[in-house]
């Protein structure tokens, strides 16, 4: 293969569309702008959202903020309820059967609030950097 030999495969180069060019090369006089208005005119564009002077959707509708669609299926639970159930082996289905998180709950998370003594074992719940060193250092373990 030469460096001069090179060229583009078949049909993948196109010659550019030559318009206002007289009726026979079927793209004169308008030039397939069609007649008169502002996108038939030189310079005739506008910027996004431009609704011909009408007050454009994104002014005319009030903010409101904005609204987690996860948040009501994560929840937070403290240290200190932990201390207080009676079982060692901590999962989301222990948690709900002691009403600590309600029934719709897909994701816990512990966070350092309270103090924990005993040695727990969590399955299935994320902790907090300062929760976990605390149940760490009462003994216990956090596997996700």
């Amino acid at each position: 293969m030469e460096l001069n030999t090179i060229k583009p495969a078949e049909g993948s180069k196109f010659n550019r569309r030559r318009v206002g060019r007289g009726i026979g090369s079927g793209l004169g006089k308008t030039a397939g702008r069609g007649h008169k208005g502002q996108k038939s005119r030189a310079g005739g564009f506008h910027k996004v959202g431009f609704e011909g002077g009408q007050m454009p959707m994104h002014r005319r509708l009030p903010k409101r903020g904005f609204k987690s669609r996860i948040a009501p299926f994560s929840v937070e639970v403290r240290l200190g309820d932990l201390q207080e159930l009676a079982v060692d082996q901590i999962d989301l289905l222990t948690l709900k059967s002691a009403g600590l998180v309600p029934a719709r709950a897909q994701a816990v998370k512990v966070i350092l609030a309270g103090t924990i003594s005993k040695a727990v074992s969590l399955n299935g719940i994320k902790a907090t950097k300062g929760a976990l060193e605390a149940i760490t250092a009462a003994g216990g373990s956090v596997s996700a």
